[in-house]
């Protein structure tokens, strides 16, 4: 009787502690309180995260931009990807945490990089006015005029003086937005013919070999490229097309990041360190008085 005892409590027992291993979580489950993870791979800025738990060292934040505008984005000479905003994004990456990923795009195609997530936001000499509805944007941090660049012995010296003329600009930049608004149908008509190219540097090309009259663009982006000039080879026509704000983009409806970044960039402003970053690119172009957080 006492051995059938000691068989059935050793039973009970092996029954008990294969119970409790059954209740041992399988470390290779996903994870609890909502959190979603795929492949093993570092959340994008842009994903939600549900617990607030998430490593911020495991947090990518991806910045669309054109890698032919500078001073805001341009390659360097050393190869390396370079710029007044791409320098503005890292330094809020490194203030959260976050991994900085610059990734050059084609401008053309920015809406269907933002949309399929490839990008967090498009940061780059990106012109809000006309676009307000279509993205979620920043305030503004960056005002900026869309003038004429012409060759300075053209006789071109205002926009009426351009009535006949080719002028050429980058297609899908803020300048062809600039010439095809209501307010410029005018100077547009005028036109012999408006030609689009893949980018400013080609637009130079272009000029240089008296294919086109004027380029339309921005007003930073012709002091760079005139800088690299002989003195005397170009001119700025003291009349603007028109006058625009630079913002950060992002998905409509991702609130939540846009104002993390904007929090952190007008931090940036605050102490100092946006007139640090602004010195670096005032060679290349950029006009350090038309940065609105730093005169506020």
């Amino acid at each position: 009787m006492k051995k059938f005892i000691a068989i059935l409590m050793s039973l009970l027992m092996v029954l008990a502690f294969a119970a409790c291993a059954d209740d041992t979580t399988d470390p290779t489950d996903a994870a609890s309180n909502g959190d979603v993870i795929s492949n093993g791979d570092a959340a994008s800025a842009g994903d939600v995260i549900t617990d607030g738990n998430a490593d911020a060292d495991e947090i990518t934040f991806t910045v669309g931009f054109d890698a032919e505008f500078p001073p805001f984005g341009f390659i360097a000479d050393d190869g390396s990807y370079d710029g007044f905003d791409l320098a503005l994004a890292e330094e809020v990456c490194d203030r959260l945490g976050w991994t900085f990923v610059a990734q050059p795009i084609d401008w053309a195609s920015k809406d269907a990089e933002l949309a399929n997530g490839t990008i967090d936001c498009i940061w780059n000499g990106f012109t809000k006015n006309g676009r307000e509805n279509d993205y979620t944007w920043t305030d503004a941090y960056y005002d900026n005029s869309i003038v004429m660049v012409v060759k300075a012995d053209s006789g071109i010296a205002t926009l009426a003086d351009l009535a006949g003329k080719n002028v050429i600009t980058q297609a899908a930049s803020s300048a062809l937005d600039a010439l095809n608004s209501e307010d410029n149908a005018d100077l547009l008509a005028s036109f012999g013919e408006l030609i689009e190219t893949a980018d400013y540097n080609n637009a130079f090309m272009e000029l240089g070999m008296g294919t086109a009259d004027a380029i339309a663009v921005d007003y930073g982006v012709a002091l760079y490229n005139l800088a690299s000039q002989e003195e005397g080879t170009y001119i700025i026509l003291e009349e603007a097309v028109s006058s625009e704000q630079y913002a950060i983009g992002f998905l409509l409806g991702n609130t939540e990041l846009a104002e993390t970044v904007w929090e952190q960039v007008e931090a940036i402003a605050d102490d100092g360190t946006m007139a640090m970053i602004a010195a670096e690119y005032e060679e290349k172009g950029l006009v350090v008085d038309s940065l609105v957080l730093l005169n506020k």
